[in-house]
């Protein structure tokens, strides 16, 4: 287990496990690929940052990663592989978010994507250039860096 603080000062456990700590995840961030390329989505407030979000009632998280890409990229999923969780906060304040690698095999034009602006496709060194400014606060973090690290293993 790794700990550590994220960009706003909060306090980040990260497991390079599933089910690792107490509280169960409600959410899910799925590190993408598609044709070679990293698939993200360009949050409407955020920027630049990897397909996720909240769990909703009676949904699997791998049935919340499928639709959170779907919703914002328009991608379909062909893998999905757990890599880990991790805690953000601490106490009441806390929550659990379980960490995908997923392979998109297709991707839709919608007509909307909720949140963001749709997909976006990066190549290059995504370890260095998650540090611009139009990538999301979560990008800047060191759970991207550790998970990027094994999704290059996988």
């Amino acid at each position: 287990m790794e700990k550590f603080y994220d960009m706003n000062g909060e306090a980040v456990s990260l497991s390079l496990s599933t089910n690792a700590f107490s509280m169960e995840p409600e959410h899910v961030l799925v590190i993408c690929r598609y044709q070679e390329k990293w698939l993200m989505t360009d949050h409407k407030k955020r920027g630049w940052e990897f397909p996720g979000g909240k769990r909703e009632q009676n949904e699997s998280l791998e049935e919340t990663a499928h639709r959170e890409v779907y919703e914002e990229t328009g991608a379909r999923l062909a893998k999905l592989i757990p890599i880990g969780e991790y805690k953000i906060g601490i106490g009441d304040t806390s929550f659990v978010k379980r960490v995908y690698y997923g392979e998109a095999g297709l991707m839709e034009s919608l007509n909307s994507f909720y949140e963001t602006n749709g997909p976006v496709l990066v190549s290059g060194d995504l370890l260095e250039d998650r540090f611009k400014p139009h990538f999301s606060f979560i990008m800047k973090d060191k759970v991207i860096e550790k998970c990027i690290g094994l999704v290059n293993y996988i």
